[in-house]
């Protein structure tokens, strides 16, 4: 298989910009219609993520070894669309239909086998993940909505209960859908560890023109029902050698959830033992009402074990600390020793995780999530934005889009 011809053909076909994924929804939709009613009504935001992602994905087969961990959870995911083998063939066919039309006499059938090897190989290693998954967990979880919080103008926190349990570890996501926005799925990170009682908060804030987070923090009410998809990520996890650490927590709005989460687990281990790391959490917003847990850190911080810095960067007469939260951090943080954990926004993430460096952290010791598109929410039959075959991002999109 010649790996550098599939990586050159599809960086030509990358230069062509909507023309490709226009082509090759236009080809699946009109051999398989039944696939319609798995994307959004609207299709102006589903842009080439599929396509995009397959064709990075595929182009990049020789380092499926590095990322096949990726690919197998990408498949198990998948179940929440009801995708069934038959869709990997409709997709693929429409993807190499995609790849001919544009390369024209490139297209050789030498070309056309590596291609077809290559779709082949990945979409076997997510079949083969996503039929071991049937096997133990559901193809998506129901969530049934106990309580919204309105904590702000535009913050709310959700109180979930899933059926069948719903296993995960502090930081990581779920996919959401939700009833008032069918079929646009996005990321969420439990703002708790696992509790005995299974239940869930997630932290949603609006964002301008976002139909899910509109739909969550205006319409979400107790009562209705969401599915969510099985727990995803890594980067904001920690091993059981890393939760012996002290940490450095930079947080921006609500992307204090998955933070959150790993101070519950603190506190109780804590509780339970009388021993715990030191933590020291900055949260950052940009107006003094959005630090929404304010008085539950507040509290916290009589444990001996915590320290709570809010940082307001918008209001003048704000009587604590102001400015961007990572010159806050700068000014506070000695230097390089604990883990530090930054989620915000990618500007905020960009910015905090340049003044960490100056401090002289290194890579290693910095954890973050690595979203590379700060489009809308949606993520319906769509690639995973951590997906680690992305070309890097730039900095400015880089960080939690929640």
């Amino acid at each position: 298989m010649d790996t550098a011809a599939l990586k050159h053909t599809w960086s030509l076909a990358e230069t062509l910009g909507d023309e490709v994924p226009l082509f090759f929804y236009s080809h699946l939709f009109y051999t398989h219609p039944e696939l319609r009613a798995m994307f959004p009504v609207s299709m102006a935001t589903q842009r080439d993520r599929l396509v995009g992602a397959l064709g990075r994905i595929v182009s990049n087969v020789d380092q499926l070894d590095q990322v096949t961990e990726f690919i197998q959870q990408l498949g198990r995911d998948h179940r929440r669309f009801q995708v069934v083998t038959e869709h990997y063939d409709a997709v693929g066919l429409s993807l190499l239909t995609t790849l001919k039309h544009f390369l024209g006499d490139l297209w050789t059938e030498e070309l056309a086998a590596d291609w077809a090897g290559a779709y082949g190989v990945v979409a076997t290693t997510m079949v083969q993940a996503a039929e071991e998954s049937e096997r133990t967990a559901p193809a998506a979880w129901t969530g049934h909505v106990t309580a919204v919080d309105r904590r702000s103008m535009d913050v709310a926190v959700v109180h979930v209960k899933p059926e069948p349990e719903l296993p995960y570890e502090p930081g990581q996501s779920f996919a959401v859908e939700t009833p008032q926005a069918p079929r646009l799925w996005r990321y969420f990170s439990p703002a708790n560890a696992p509790r005995a009682d299974g239940t869930i908060e997630f932290h949603v804030q609006l964002v301008p023109g976002g139909q899910v987070s509109t739909a969550v923090v205006r319409l979400l009410q107790a009562g209705d029902t969401l599915r969510i998809g099985a727990a995803v990520g890594q980067e904001l996890t920690l091993s059981a050698e890393e939760r012996e650490r002290d940490l450095i927590m930079v947080a921006g709005g609500t992307g204090f959830a998955p933070l959150r989460a790993h101070l519950e687990r603190i506190d109780l281990q804590w509780q339970e033992t009388g021993d715990a790391p030191r933590v020291h959490l900055f949260h950052g917003a940009r107006v003094p009402w959005n630090l929404y847990e304010h008085r539950l850190l507040t509290n916290l911080a009589g444990r001996p074990w915590f320290t709570y810095t809010p940082v307001v960067s918008d209001d003048p007469s704000y009587p604590g600390r102001k400015g961007y939260v990572g010159d806050v951090v700068a000014e506070d943080v000695i230097g390089p020793g604990p883990l530090a954990m930054v989620c915000g926004s990618p500007v905020m993430v960009r910015h905090t995780l340049a003044k960490l460096r100056g401090l002289g952290f290194e890579a290693s010791d910095l954890r973050f999530e690595r979203f590379a598109t700060l489009d809308d929410e949606t993520l319906a039959l769509d690639d995973d934005p951590r997906d680690p075959l992305r070309p890097p991002a730039p900095a400015e999109q880089m960080g939690n889009t929640r």
